[in-house]
């Protein structure tokens, strides 16, 4: 399985939880309110889904929409208490006014996750300096994922610096696994897997209902399958 790309899919709950990995999915990001773009779920949400699949979960660490951390010791608590319930693996990423990475606060929240993987998400497509970004979060423990559209518009705009950046994969600040989601279309598979990008993060693709409806088995494998090509 290691070697085959990375299908992620938005979970909001259980339901949603069991509809993906049937499909297919590798790997869940679990969150609440996607009205906010996403914010952290329930501690009861999370021991749901942990009890009913055994593919990796992200929990998602953010208690605001927009890119400002808010208040950090909420944050902290948020981590603990979802460590409590068994989560290992999270997702977060803030921004300062100035549009750098806020490393005050992920610092902060990663020391408390102690080493446990983590996803910079699309934070990093309102940075003013990707590159910098990068750069500047390069050495933070955990941090495996970048999960970004390559644009703030979404992949349709981004998929120049998606692969500009796939291009440099293994350099100082690339390390990371590059994983696209944000407007991502199966049309734009092809040319992103020929750049060697492997990995790929859908939410509403996964719900021809919409956000309203739940993780459609059908549209999980139907990615799935054109993600193996």
């Amino acid at each position: 399985m290691s070697n085959r790309a990375l299908l992620e899919v938005i979970a909001l709950d259980a339901e949603d939880a069991v509809a993906a990995q049937a499909g297919g999915a590798d790997r869940l990001e679990v969150v609440t309110d996607m009205a906010a773009d996403g914010l952290t779920p329930s501690a009861k949400t999370v021991a749901e889904i942990r009890s009913a699949v055994d593919i990796p979960m992200r929990v998602m660490l953010r208690v605001a929409d927009g890119f400002a951390a808010g208040d950090i010791d909420v944050l902290v608590d948020k981590a603990r208490e979802m460590r409590a319930e068994g989560a290992e693996e999270f997702v977060l990423g803030f921004l300062d006014q100035d549009g750098h990475a806020d490393l005050v606060a992920v610092e902060r929240l990663v020391a408390e996750l102690e080493g446990c993987r983590w996803t910079f998400h699309r934070a990093i497509d309102r940075a003013v300096d990707r590159d910098v970004l990068r750069k500047h979060l390069a050495d933070l423990p955990g941090l495996d994922t970048y999960l970004t559209a390559g644009a703030a518009t979404g992949v349709d705009d981004g998929i120049p610096t998606l692969l500009a950046e796939a291009a440099r994969s293994g350099q100082p600040g690339y390390e990371a696994r590059i994983l696209v989601g944000g407007g991502l279309r199966l049309d734009h598979l092809p040319r992103l897997r020929a750049g060697g990008v492997d990995a790929f993060h859908i939410g509403g693709a996964a719900r021809p209902g919409g956000w309203s409806g739940p993780v459609d088995v059908a549209a999980v494998r139907e990615w799935r399958a054109a993600i193996d090509g």
